[in-house]
């Protein structure tokens, strides 16, 4: 779906949170108090997963072991598998599950993960176990050790890819056409795994299929993006739901929708200086 027909709103959501996300703790006076929210949240979308994602949940918890407090938010997007009973019967702790009631895609299960999430930085993976969840903390100290404030995203880059050679070729075109139109310095922006702002993700345009240009409109938004090299695995089991089709001709207009808002969008501000008024009195005016 193009730019010009994206949703106007999310999709209807059952939402399970785990058990101890509704249960308070209290504190030394006996008052209830909300548990401290996570540093992390990781967000998987998944669709017909039912033999991956307990695997890939396990590897997930291992690879976060020690990184601090952390959740992880399944979003089922519409699965007619087992996936649903395969979650509802996990009993993890600290697992939130997000279902829509009928396949939306992977950007509708992205936006729906990333407004559950509680965490102030967001780490995504794909729900075919193909990205590796133990590059998660590699990401995760990149983003303390630059110290930089304007870095809101490291997208992983998939060198390595291990997909059928017709898959691999026709995401080098999409790649190099994208980042040839919209000059984002992002070799891989189909890689799932990604480490982002929260905040500034919920700021940029959403409309279907956003997600392949996620670095751009991060960067449009005034964050800085970096990538870094990844792992890359063959997919346990299932077939994948991405072909030419899908990935190589169905972005056309959105990719001209995306220039289109780059090059239209008002000019970025330089403050020069902020004065109070003593008198209180600030005249807006009609030309503010």
């Amino acid at each position: 779906m193009s730019m010009s027909r994206a949703r106007s709103e999310a999709p209807r959501l059952a939402t399970e949170p785990p058990p101890e996300a509704s249960a308070a703790r209290p504190d030394s006076r006996g008052l209830r108090r909300a548990p401290a929210p996570p540093v992390l949240s990781v967000v998987v979308p998944v669709h017909n997963e039912q033999d991956n994602i307990l695997p890939l949940l396990d590897e997930i918890t291992a690879a976060l072991d020690g990184v601090g407090e952390f959740e992880i938010v399944v979003v089922d997007d519409g699965s007619t598998d087992g996936t649903p009973n395969v979650l509802r019967a996990s009993g993890r702790k600290g697992l939130v599950v997000v279902r829509h009631r009928r396949n939306c895609g992977q950007s509708a299960a992205l936006l729906s993960g990333v407004r559950i999430a509680r965490g102030a930085w967001i780490a995504t993976l794909d729900g075919d176990g193909q990205n590796d969840p133990a590059d998660i903390p590699k990401l995760w100290r990149m983003l303390g050790e630059t110290g930089d404030p304007d870095l809101k995203m490291i997208a992983g880059h998939r060198k390595r890819r291990q997909d059928t050679w017709l898959k691999r070729l026709s995401s080098r075109i999409a790649n190099g056409v994208r980042g040839w139109l919209l000059g984002d310095s992002t070799p891989d922006t189909g890689c799932g795994l990604k480490l982002f702002e929260r905040e500034l993700f919920l700021r940029v345009p959403h409309f279907d299929h956003f997600h392949r240009f996620l670095p751009a409109l991060i960067q449009h938004g005034g964050g800085r993006v970096t990538s870094v090299e990844v792992r890359h695995r063959h997919r346990r089991s299932g077939r994948s739901h991405y072909g030419v089709g899908n990935r190589l001709w169905v972005g056309i207009v959105d990719l001209v929708g995306v220039m289109w808002l780059k090059r239209r969008s008002a000019r970025r501000a330089e403050l020069l200086e902020v004065t109070s008024v003593d008198d209180g009195v600030r005249d807006s005016g009609d030309g503010v």
